[in-house]
């Protein structure tokens, strides 16, 4: 398959990354893929993924003021974090000034307290002293198999097997094969429900929402052609 403006194929895992995580990559056959990264567990060809928990130490932490134009800010957060965790990740001001606005994390360093972020894009309204912010990891970075009971949203389905902290492409739209538990109707919506990786049929009281469409029906434990709509793509 040629690869066009991308460096990474379709069907090949990388342990270095060759594009920024999230970016969204659409095939002419109208199958779309998010770059993605595995995490503490290897990942299935068909396998429903979903993005990391939200990590509460960096929920509505305190940060040193900050000027218009400044392309760092420093934050303490409320437990240690790790280089870059959210590196390719989102920041967002969520109270006092400048709350409601949203800066791309191109990263940081290791710490707790008084740790350099640096921004994608610089300082649009001055901090004052009181003001918070959140962090949360990128959807597409360490990504898992879907759990029995979805402790956070969907990611994609990868096309291929994914080792550990390994890039590669999620899929996100379009027919694949994806493992299936229960019986699946051609036409019906299904969603992430029972079994781990595996998309279920999906009944009115449901809140998790749908991940896509049956295209096609095959037996439960086998994998049956899904018309993949992760939500937000």
């Amino acid at each position: 398959m040629k690869n066009g403006a991308f460096l990474q194929d379709i069907y090949k895992q990388s342990a270095a990354q060759n594009e920024e995580l999230d970016t969204v990559r659409v095939l002419t056959d109208g199958r779309t893929f998010a770059y993605a990264r595995a995490g503490a567990v290897a990942l299935a060809a068909g396998k429903l993924t979903e993005s990391p928990v939200v990590d509460t130490n960096a929920i509505d932490i305190a940060v040193n003021t900050a000027a218009i134009g400044d392309p760092t800010l420093t934050v303490t957060f409320g437990g240690a974090v790790t280089a870059d965790f959210f590196k390719d990740g989102y920041l967002w001001v969520n109270d006092d000034t400048g709350e409601g606005h949203f800066y791309g994390v191109k990263g940081h360093a290791a710490g707790t307290a008084d740790v350099i972020i640096y921004l994608k894009q610089p300082i649009r309204v001055a901090f004052a002293a009181a003001t918070t912010v959140s962090l949360s990891v990128n959807r597409q970075n360490l990504v898992l198999i879907s759990a029995t009971t979805l402790d956070s949203i969907p990611a994609g389905v990868p096309p291929i097997p994914v080792d550990i902290n390994y890039y590669f492409w999620n899929q996100v739209k379009g027919p694949c094969p994806v493992l299936t538990a229960g019986t699946v109707v051609k036409g019906n919506a299904v969603g992430p429900l029972t079994t781990a990786g595996a998309i279920a049929p999906m009944s009115s009281s449901d809140v998790i929402g749908a991940v896509g469409t049956v295209l096609a029906v095959n037996a439960t434990t086998e994998y049956s052609l899904i018309n993949l709509a992760i939500p937000g793509y």
